[in-house]
C-alpha cells in the first residue's frame, strides 16, 4: 500500500502523473506562445517536459512545460527570484526569463490530452553537468562561493509562496514520517528510522536556525562547468573554477542557511563509499564549505547542525524516491539515480555518535 506524507506538506508535482509532451508539440508551444521557429531536444528531468529549444539564427532556450501539479504561484515564486537575481546579483550565472508574445513571464496553454499547463522560456546557459564528472577542487570552492553569494543575493527577498511545506525541504522531514512504513527492505527501513529519530531529537534546535528563501537544491545536477574556460594556475590558486551555470530553481523555498549549505555538502560525498573505509566522509564537502565561508559566515551552532542535515536529507531523499518510484515505474530510473550510493553514506553518520557528528566540521 502506498502511503502519502503527511497533511500539509506540498506534494505537487511529485505526485501529479501527466502525458509527457513530444517534440512536435513542443514546436508548437514555442512557435504559438513565444513566436519562436525552433528545433527541440527534450532533456531529463524529474517531473515536467523540458526542452533544449534551438532557432536557426543558433540561439538555444529552455523551454519548460509545467507539471500539472505544479502551481501558478510555485512558478512565479521560480521567475521572481531569477528576476531579482537578474536586478540584484546580474554577474551570477542564472537563467533569464522572457516573456511571451502578450509580455507574460508564465503561459497556460492546453495539451493534446486536454490538460491545462503552464509554461515557461528561459536562456540556455552552456556547460557540462556537474553531475557526469568528478569536480575538482578548484571547482568545489567556486561552487561554495557561488552557493554563498546566491545566499547573500537572495537575503532581502520576499514572496507570497516563499513559505510553502516542501517535501525537499528538510525542516519538513518530520512529515515524511509516514513513508517510513512502506520501505520494503528491512535492513534499510532500520537505518531509516535510526536516522530519522536522530533528526527528531535535533529539531528543537533546527528550528531555531536563521531562515530566508534559498535555492534549496545546489546539487551536481543543477551546477554546470565550462572546463574549456578555466585557468589552471588561477584555479590552483583558489580563483575562479568557471562554473558556467546554476540551474533548476524549482525547490526554492524559505528555509534554514544551514540547510542550504547541507545540500551542496551532500552532492559532495563519495559516491563508492560502499565495500570500502572511509575516514572522512565530508573530506571535498569540506572544500566546498571553505569556498561558501570566503563569502559569507555561519554560526557554531549551524555549523554543528549542519553534518546532521545532510543526513536528514539522506534520509529524505531515499523516503521520497522510493515512494516516487512506485508511483512512477517508468521514471524510476531517474527518480533512483542517487538513492542507492546513500546507504552507505547513511551507515556511516549512524556509526558515529551524535556528539562526534556535531563536531565534524567545527
Amino acid at each position: 500500500m502506498d502511503r502519502s506524507p503527511g497533511a500539509g506538506i506540498d506534494l505537487g508535482a511529485l505526485s501529479t502523473p501527466f502525458t509527457p509532451m513530444d517534440a512536435a508539440q513542443a514546436a508548437r508551444v514555442a512557435r504559438d506562445v513565444y513566436g519562436l521557429d525552433g528545433t527541440p531536444q527534450r532533456m531529463e528531468t524529474e517531473k515536467d517536459d523540458t526542452f533544449r529549444l534551438t532557432v536557426p539564427d543558433g540561439r538555444r532556450f529552455v523551454l519548460k512545460i509545467a507539471n500539472p501539479g505544479e502551481s501558478h504561484e510555485e512558478l512565479d515564486l521560480q521567475v521572481s527570484v531569477l528576476r531579482h537575481l537578474e536586478r540584484h546579483a546580474p554577474d551570477l550565472p542564472v537563467p533569464r526569463v522572457f516573456a511571451d508574445l502578450r509580455g507574460r513571464a508564465i503561459s497556460g496553454i492546453t495539451d493534446a490530452d486536454g490538460t491545462r499547463r503552464n509554461v515557461r522560456l528561459m536562456s540556455f546557459l552552456a556547460g557540462t553537468v556537474l553531475d557526469t564528472i568528478r569536480p575538482d577542487a578548484g571547482e568545489r570552492r567556486e561552487i561554495g562561493r557561488l552557493l554563498a553569494r546566491l545566499r547573500l543575493a537572495l537575503a532581502d527577498f520576499t514572496h507570497p509562496g516563499a513559505g510553502r511545506v516542501l517535501a525537499w525541504d528538510v525542516r519538513q522531514l518530520p512529515l515524511l514520517a509516514p513513508l517510513l512504513a512502506d520501505v520494503e527492505d528491512a535492513g534499510q527501513r532500520r537505518a531509516l528510522e535510526t536516522g530519522f529519530a536522530r533528526f527528531m531529537d535535533l529539531r528543537p534546535r533546527i528550528d531555531g536556525l536563521r531562515r530566508q528563501v534559498l535555492h534549496n537544491d545546489f546539487s551536481r545536477s543543477n551546477i554546470l562547468v565550462d572546463r574549456s574556460l578555466m585557468d589552471r594556475s588561477l584555479m590552483d590558486r583558489g580563483g575562479p573554477a568557471r562554473v558556467s551555470g546554476i540551474i533548476d530553481f524549482g525547490d526554492a523555498v524559505e528555509t534554514a542557511i544551514a540547510i542550504d549549505v547541507s545540500t551542496a555538502l551532500l552532492n559532495q560525498l563519495p559516491r563508492d563509499a560502499e565495500g570500502r573505509e572511509v575516514p572522512d566522509l565530508l573530506a571535498e564537502a569540506r572544500q566546498l564549505l571553505a569556498g561558501y565561508l570566503e563569502i559569507a559566515a555561519l554560526t557554531d551552532d549551524e555549523l554543528s547542525l549542519i553534518p546532521h542535515l545532510v543526513m536528514g536529507r539522506i534520509v529524505a531523499r531515499a523516503l521520497l524516491s522510493l515512494w516516487r518510484a512506485r508511483m512512477f515505474p517508468d521514471n524510476s530510473r531517474y527518480i533512483l539515480r542517487n538513492t542507492g550510493q546513500g546507504w552507505a553514506q547513511l551507515d556511516w553518520f549512524l556509526a558515529r555518535g551524535a556528539d562526534e557528528v556535531s563536531a565534524l566540521l567545527l
